[in-house]
């Protein structure tokens, strides 16, 4: 019996992602080994098109798989550069192990629980040791957050980075790497979260309060904020599950 269509166009999906698994391995091992230099270009796309004998779109998938692990910097009109592997590609390994554990609503929640207790700690933190040059970091972080109001892309993006401060301040590289892990394993939740300016007002608030805390040298208020926050937001998170 011949295939139908839908069938043929799921086997072509499945074979461009081994296809671009494959080319992701074999751009792994050349800088694992040395043969890609830390700050190097990657060759050329119809180079690698020509080498792993795959079309365009699979050679883009994969550099954006290796960007996404921080093994590359990949930016619009410009060659990928190759960055030595660090903590973030290090916490980038680990996306297929999490990967099983966003496939059901249960699975998010546990590592949804596990960022909500940890930026606890980390408002707590800041409360007690966050210096004037961090309070000032946090201060434009909020003014960047309230001026994004209107619009929710913006207004997203601004949300990612007032909570990144809450990282950064601990001085610790490994808690940024950890922040930019999180927002990558759980973006796609965020994405589909019902967005609006009306929306948006309530989270600034929240982070206007956080802040507030925060300057005010109280970590319980910061703390006991930071997790009215993150509780509210769950319940948005939980439904897009519903909605799928």
């Amino acid at each position: 019996m011949l295939s139908t269509p839908q069938h043929s166009g799921t086997r072509a999906t499945s074979g461009a992602a081994r296809a671009a698994d494959a080319m992701v391995a074999g751009i792994e091992a050349d800088i694992a080994s040395g043969k890609l230099g830390d700050g190097s270009f990657l060759p050329a796309e119809r180079e690698l098109m020509a080498e792993y004998g795959v079309g365009r779109g699979v050679v883009r998938e994969a550099v954006a798989r290796l960007a996404s692990r921080g093994l590359v910097e990949a930016r619009p009109r410009f060659r990928p550069v190759v960055r030595r592997p660090g903590l973030d590609a290090a916490l980038g390994a680990l996306e297929g192990v999490v990967g099983h554990l966003l496939n059901d609503q249960a699975g998010v929640k546990n590592l949804y629980d596990t960022r909500v207790f940890l930026e606890a700690a980390l408002a707590r933190n800041a409360a007690i040791h966050a210096r004037k040059d961090d309070v000032a970091t946090l201060r434009s972080a909020l003014e960047m957050n309230e001026a994004a109001i209107p619009d929710s892309e913006k207004f997203y993006a601004t949300d990612v980075g007032f909570h990144a401060v809450l990282y950064q301040i601990t001085r610790n590289p490994v808690m940024p790497a950890v922040h930019k892990a999180f927002t990558a394993w759980l973006s796609p939740h965020w994405m589909r979260m019902p967005r609006s300016p009306e929306r948006n007002r309530i989270n600034f608030l929240s982070h206007r309060e956080i802040c507030m805390a925060i300057i005010d040298r109280d970590p319980d208020g910061a703390e006991r904020a930071l997790l009215n926050h993150l509780s509210a937001a769950w319940e948005y998170v939980r439904g897009t599950f519903e909605m799928s």
